[in-house]
């Protein structure tokens, strides 16, 4: 599709990224044997002098669904790029990052494209995050890699020489997952059962077709989980949460997992507020995952204390973790923004693994090269800040896999009263044998 999205259509995009995080090849720490460090975080390392080595970073930093709501990514990218220069940079040359709006539209990130690509002659796309990549095919035809994209919509699972930060199974020769259908596990359904006791859960859409087609899959996947599933459907245009609310209520729902925006979360919120509701959890996703929650979520303390997320990288929160620590110092020097996020991290993390492969050719620095990186069949997990992921091509998809997640609560006495995220068991030990259930893009 290209063109303008439609704010409804737009704001499913959250809602898709939960997909994308469901379709890589997500392992247990086991399975994991090799570790890439970060520069030293001493600063004795010399800044990058040599020939630059240029990137490309495209994201929807306006878009019809708010002006940062898709510049995490990019920001944690830059920062860790100007933390890697001042450290030696990649075998003595220094990265040259060039960024690109796309406004969050099919149309401008073709622009975009072509504009990195054609006339900028980047060597390598890096943590990619558009509302609409239409020019997905124009970077894979080019050979460029794309290495750590945000996998907002299914064209990491399509073509080849695209690397979505999660990884992929699928085969990629330019048809989405397997025969036009993409897959994912049921991880995060098993831990609420398994962790929190968790039997009956809701899942709150709008009445308009993306929504309700992401609420469809959530029920099913919750299903096969043997829960009881509770489905609640909105008018976009004047959504009556009280009723929702209400319906909770008499449910008895312990979970309440969503396909809308952050407006229309903070309004469900309000109405559970209001009647009493009360749940184990209510589940967001990686979007979600900042600091900013506290801010929107001001009126609603008792809901926002309920608020859960999962994904598939390290809580950004976990400053006594050495690689977060790291990702934090650097975005507290080289960052131009105060807000920390999930999003944020996997940029950098991202950028990490882009330098790793870089790194891993020498002085025969080639696009080859680093494919070969990329393609190689040791998971990656930057240091431990993303559960280990590698691409595979398999010729269908497997029935179950094992898989594992990264849990985090909203507590608002975290941080000394401050309010944070906190982590809930290691992501490395969340992990579970689930079924692998596709669905259509």
């Amino acid at each position: 599709m290209s063109g303008r999205r439609t704010p409804a259509a737009a704001l499913l995009a959250a809602a898709v990224l939960i997909l994308g995080t469901a379709c890589g090849s997500r392992l247990p720490e086991r399975d994991f044997t090799e570790r890439s460090p970060l520069p030293d975080a001493s600063g004795s390392a010399s800044a990058a002098r040599g020939e630059p080595v240029k990137v490309g970073i495209i994201a929807s930093a306006t878009s019809p669904i708010g002006a940062t709501a898709f510049t995490g990514p990019r920001d944690g990218a830059r920062a860790y790029f100007a933390w890697l220069n001042d450290h030696g940079g990649i075998g003595g040359r220094p990265v040259e990052v060039v960024t690109c709006d796309d406004q969050g539209a099919g149309v401008g990130n073709s622009d975009c494209v072509r504009r990195l690509v054609g006339q900028e002659k980047v060597f390598a796309l890096v943590a990619t995050t558009s509302l609409d990549y239409a020019g997905a095919r124009q970077v894979s035809d080019a050979g460029v890699p794309d290495i750590g994209g945000q996998p907002i919509g299914a064209a990491y699972d399509t073509y080849p020489h695209l690397y979505s930060i999660y990884g992929s199974l699928a085969p990629r020769e330019g048809t989405p997952g397997w025969g036009g259908k993409l897959y994912g596990g049921t991880e995060v359904y098993r831990y609420f059962k398994e962790e929190q006791g968790a039997r009956t859960a809701a899942v709150v859409s709008y009445n308009q077709a993306s929504s309700a087609s992401y609420a469809r899959l959530v029920a099913a996947g919750l299903k096969a989980e043997g829960y009881r599933v509770v489905t609640e459907q909105v008018d976009f245009a004047l959504p009556n949460f009280r009723a929702v609310a209400a319906d909770l209520k008499a449910r008895d729902v312990d979970l309440v997992f969503d396909a809308m925006d952050t407006n229309g979360n903070v309004r469900l919120c309000e109405a559970m507020e209001s009647a009493g509701v009360r749940v184990t959890a209510k589940v967001t996703n990686v979007q979600n995952w900042s600091s900013q929650v506290r801010k929107e979520y001001a009126g609603v303390p008792d809901c926002r204390n309920t608020l859960w997320v999962t994904g598939s990288s390290r809580n950004y929160a976990d400053a006594d973790h050495p690689a977060v620590a790291d990702f934090r110092r650097g975005m507290d020097r080289y960052a131009e923004t105060d807000t920390r996020s999930q999003w944020q991290l996997e940029g950098w993390a991202a950028a990490m693994w882009f330098a790793d492969a870089a790194a891993s050719c020498g002085d025969a620095l080639t696009r080859a090269c680093v494919e070969t990186f990329m393609n190689r069949s040791t998971p990656y997990d930057a240091s431990g800040l993303l559960l280990p992921t590698r691409f595979e091509s398999l010729p269908a998809p497997p029935r179950t896999r094992d898989a594992c997640v990264s849990v985090a609560r909203w507590q608002d006495a975290a941080s000394s009263g401050k309010g944070g995220w906190t982590t809930q068991g290691d992501m490395n030990e969340n992990c579970f044998t689930v079924p692998y259930l596709g669905y259509r893009p």
